[in-house]
């Protein structure tokens, strides 16, 4: 089975969390939701979410993808340097990561945007200036998307990636996507 880390902190964008983990699980695709800090937040809609685990309790070699949620929280996580290491470990094992809306600032701390195609959430393009107006963007391991609007179809690229393309196009009839 395949394994998803989330990792997420009050002023996570709802929407951009549960829709790609909601399409994932319904793929048979297991998400483990982690938090660094505690295991309760609240999103940026101020939805209560709860953790399945703490980031630090977690054995990273055991996942397939990181997936990186947008809204307020990124500024938070930004300052987090065991978020940035974790980031960092999953492209040198050259493993999927995943980032929706601001998120990709993540990506551009840890240093893996240097050259290559991706997109984000139009309030980040003054310190990503070279991100693309493509709603959701692929190079290499790299997965990126503009924000809650594109989630449902950022969702169904991240199933394609793991659980291939059929149950993807399963799972979006099933919703009528």
């Amino acid at each position: 089975m395949k394994r998803v880390l989330c990792i997420l902190e009050n002023g996570v964008e709802e929407i951009e969390l549960v829709t790609p983990v909601d399409l994932l699980r319904r793929a048979g695709v297991e998400v483990v939701i982690a938090t660094v800090s505690t295991a309760e937040v609240i999103g940026r809609s101020g939805i209560g979410l709860r953790a399945d685990a703490k980031l630090v309790d977690l054995d990273l070699a055991e996942f397939d993808l990181l997936f990186l949620p947008g809204g307020p929280a990124v500024t938070e996580l930004r300052k987090n340097a065991e978020v940035l290491k974790v980031i960092r470990s999953f492209d040198e094992a050259g493993k999927i990561i995943a980032a929706i809306c601001a998120a990709p600032l993540l990506l551009e701390d840890a240093g893996l945007l240097n050259g290559r195609a991706f997109t984000a959430h139009f309030s980040t393009h003054q310190e990503l200036p070279t991100s693309t107006n493509e709603r959701v963007m692929i190079d290499g391991n790299l997965i990126t998307s503009r924000g809650a609007g594109t989630a449902l179809e950022f969702g169904l690229v991240l199933v394609e990636k793991l659980a291939g393309k059929t149950v993807s196009e399963e799972i979006a009839n099933a919703i009528m996507a």
